[in-house]
């Protein structure tokens, strides 16, 4: 039966990724609706090749535009906005899959209210289980819903552990490969001048320039173990993060028995992608055949956490619970968006997320309201701490709490 696809954020990296493969396959999958946040343009080309029922903007005025551009091109195509029509569209009947691709705290909503309708959902939205991960897991389960990783780390290890959740116990450790991004090498004492043209080069993945800075500080991975958590029920020192700057292995999964397993192939997004769109089946992604002579050699070490601070207060952050992890995610997208307009120094964007985990109280996350609210002070606290900052102490770079935030 072809799969009906909502896909959330369309016009970032995943997006692109899911409809090249999509259009591989067009006896399998088709698409629904479509939304960007203000990207019209290229969300009117998505448009006119994928024939949606319906796409999704951010505000009224893009909305207007990208309806007029569509009828000007012959298209009825229905044009929505805002953050209740991205919930709409999540839980439509018109829909069963949801790929969950919105960057940042704005993709919970529509992805728990795809939760909520039960539907097949592709999670490359890792904020949704960082900030509300008791409240994701629970409503996926109370209503049936599948779920399915699409973040490559997560997906290698979704197919490296076994189908049978009696056979779980096993499973010793999870191990969480990174690339090291475009400062693995670099002194910490040489970060405080980094661009964001410099953070946003990552050396084998093409990303969003949100995920790329996230890349470079290891924020993302600190997000990425407070995902795996939530999705493969295992505390926090059970997940372990190695550097693999090859990226060839994406993540691995060790056994009682000694055995570890690997998912290997070639940095493409496409293949977990692939994978989820047609699993429990495979097909063809786009992506070359791996080629393991060429690589020659893969190499390993352990986060340097000097060079890395934003890893340990994420690991600090999941070992604190509640709504920690929220706060986490509120302060480093406040700090990173600070960032790429240049307002502080890439070491301020640790020093920003530091300074609101031991700004606010932390507490239970009883309801989505409490992650709400949570998510909100945490953002006046990351603005108030980033306009009190002298220009020259934004961009200084301040490694002196990383032994504490990792005790």
């Amino acid at each position: 039966m072809q799969k009906r696809l909502t896909l959330l954020g369309s016009t970032g990296s995943i997006g692109d990724s899911t409809l090249d493969v999509v259009a591989r396959h067009p006896d399998r999958f088709s698409v629904y609706a479509l939304t960007a946040h203000r990207n019209g343009d290229k969300l009117v080309e998505q448009c006119l090749r994928f024939s949606p029922e319906v796409a999704v903007v951010g505000d009224a005025e893009t909305a207007r535009v990208v309806q007029q551009k569509l009828r000007d091109a012959g298209s009825r195509i229905e044009v929505t906005y805002g953050p209740d029509a991205l919930v709409e569209v999540a839980k439509s009947g018109g829909c069963d899959t949801v790929v969950a691709a919105i960057v940042g705290a704005a993709g919970l909503a529509p992805s728990l209210a795809a939760a909520r309708s039960g539907k097949r959902i592709l999670l490359a939205n890792k904020e949704a289980l960082v900030m509300s991960g008791a409240i994701f897991m629970d409503a996926v389960r109370d209503h049936g819903a599948i779920l399915l990783p699409v973040d490559s780390e997560h997906n290698a290890i979704f197919q490296c552990l076994p189908r049978e959740a009696a056979l779980h116990g096993g499973v010793s450790k999870i191990i969480l490969t990174a690339s090291g991004g475009p400062f693995r090498t670099r002194e910490p004492s040489t970060l405080t001048d980094v661009t964001p043209d410099e953070a946003c080069k990552h050396p084998n993945w093409s990303m969003g320039r949100k995920i790329s800075v996230d890349s470079a500080t290891m924020m993302n991975k600190g997000l990425e173990v407070i995902e795996a958590h939530w999705l493969f029920d295992l505390p926090g020192e059970r997940i372990e993060v190695l550097i693999h700057p090859q990226s060839v292995i994406h993540s691995m999964v060790s056994y009682a028995d000694g055995s570890v397993l690997a998912q290997l192939g070639n940095p493409d997004m496409r293949t977990p992608i692939a994978h989820a769109l047609a699993f429990p089946e495979r097909v063809d992604s786009g992506v070359a055949p791996l080629d393991l002579a060429q690589v020659a050699s893969l190499s390993f070490e352990k986060p340097d956490y000097a060079r890395f601070p934003c890893l340990a207060l994420a690991l600090k952050a999941l070992a604190e619970g509640g709504v920690a992890s929220a706060a986490l995610n509120a302060a480093n997208e406040v700090a990173v968006e600070a960032f790429l307009a240049r307002r502080i120094g890439f070491m301020a964007i640790a020093d920003t997320v530091d300074a609101v985990l031991n700004a606010l109280p932390n507490r239970r996350a009883a309801s989505l309201d409490d992650v709400i609210e949570a998510d909100a002070a945490a953002r006046r606290a990351a603005t108030a701490f980033i306009d009190r900052l002298p220009a020259v102490f934004q961009r200084a770079a301040r490694t002196e709490y990383t032994e504490r935030a990792i005790q």
